[in-house]
């Protein structure tokens, strides 16, 4: 049972959230996001978010998953993962045999510039039968239409959304409009490294996003004119450290 009133009180404190900043920044210096795997794949997050998506996935259980940004191929893998528990459990609680074959549980991933080593570690991994992996801007109408494809050849009932590739805010901004209405009612559009408008400008000197052009502004700039949407700000409030705070939306029932 998830104690409710005590994340509350950990969200109002506004000296725990002080701490909390100081030394995810701190964390940050030292790379702390590049330390760790899934299921063999470096996955670049931190480890709460790891566990908040795994909440998402079970509290929402999609059919497909959304994902923009690819990098090492960790995230794929994640959610390939957590879509085939899914699938497990489904099967356990209807007494039935799974059959991974039969699945229209899926996830599709777009990158820019998927590298051909990752692509090929994606591939030979065994949750790969799940995994379909576009190239393109993600921003591009071609590469947006591909996706919309891919979504509805599986004939979702349930879909959810991550973004998590160039972090500027007309690019968000652009992703938002391009893949957020996927987003089915009651499930999440979640937009990674909204945490950027709080880290300072020194620790982005290669990057063309920082304080003031990031997922966080673009977020509540685009929030403004879709009132379908709002932050679920529970989840920033239990993880304290997290890349995404401003940044699990939840779509309004239907």
């Amino acid at each position: 049972m998830i104690e409710t009133e005590s994340i509350d009180r950990m969200g109002a404190d506004q000296a725990l959230a002080r701490q909390a900043n100081e030394f995810f920044v701190n964390l940050c210096r030292h790379r702390y996001s590049y330390h760790f795997d899934w299921m063999g794949r470096p996955i670049v997050q931190f480890p709460q978010d790891i566990v908040a998506m795994q909440e998402l996935v079970w509290q929402v259980r999609p059919d497909v998953i959304v994902e923009t940004g690819i990098a090492h191929g960790g995230s794929l893998v994640f959610s390939a993962s957590m879509l085939a528990l899914l699938d497990m459990a489904d099967a356990i609680a209807a007494g039935a045999t799974m059959d991974p074959g039969n699945s229209r549980r899926r996830v599709v991933g777009v990158d820019i510039d998927i590298r051909p080593h990752n692509r090929a570690a994606i591939e030979a991994h065994p949750m790969a039968s799940r995994i379909r992996m576009i190239q393109g801007s993600s921003i591009d109408p071609a590469t947006v239409a591909e996706v919309h494809r891919a979504v509805q050849d599986a004939s979702p009932r349930r879909v959810l959304v991550c973004l998590d590739s160039n972090h500027t805010h007309d690019h968000v901004m652009a992703e938002l409009d391009a893949y957020a209405g996927l987003t089915t009612p009651g499930s999440y559009c979640v937009v990674f490294d909204t945490v950027v408008e709080r880290m300072p400008k020194e620790l982005f000197p290669d990057r063309p996003w920082g304080p003031g052009d990031n997922p966080m502004t673009a977020v509540h700039a685009w929030l403004a004119r879709h009132p379908e949407f709002s932050i679920d700000r529970q989840i920033p409030d239990k993880l304290q450290l997290t890349v995404a705070p401003d940044g699990y939306l939840r779509r309004a029932d239907a």
